[in-house]
């Protein structure tokens, strides 16, 4: 059974900085694919980025693109989501989740595992 904990959410004013980190722990980790998803008060969960096994194949969210950066360490069972420029749009609710496959996955039924949540909050 893999168990996925989120950390490093936080309160950050706009323009600033996070780095979310995933850890992952219980099963096998470096052959499948990550991915980062959110959630906002009233609103659907939605698709962050994905990461392939190794690390070397990222998929954005346009929304996200050219302002977080998805990475994993495999060695440590862990992925980590480096987030600037921060916009109030931001706030949400974060969700780290293994792949059921090795590749990058938007859909949410790519996913067989999910972490709790880490709070992002961005004020104005």
């Amino acid at each position: 059974q893999v168990q996925l904990v989120e950390s490093g959410g936080g309160l950050v004013q706009a323009g600033g900085s996070l780095r979310l980190a995933c850890a992952a722990s219980g099963g096998t980790f470096s052959g499948y694919g990550m991915g980062w998803f959110r959630q906002a008060p009233g609103k659907e969960r939605e698709f962050v980025a994905a990461l392939n096994w190794s690390g070397g194949s990222a998929l954005y969210a346009d929304f996200v693109k050219g302002r977080f950066t998805f990475s994993r360490d495999n060695a440590k069972n862990t992925v980590y989501l480096q987030m600037n420029s921060l916009k109030p749009e931001d706030t949400a609710v974060y969700y780290c989740a293994k792949g059921r496959g090795p590749g990058t996955v938007v859909s949410g039924r790519g996913y067989d595992y999910w972490g709790q949540g880490t709070q992002v909050t961005v004020s104005s």
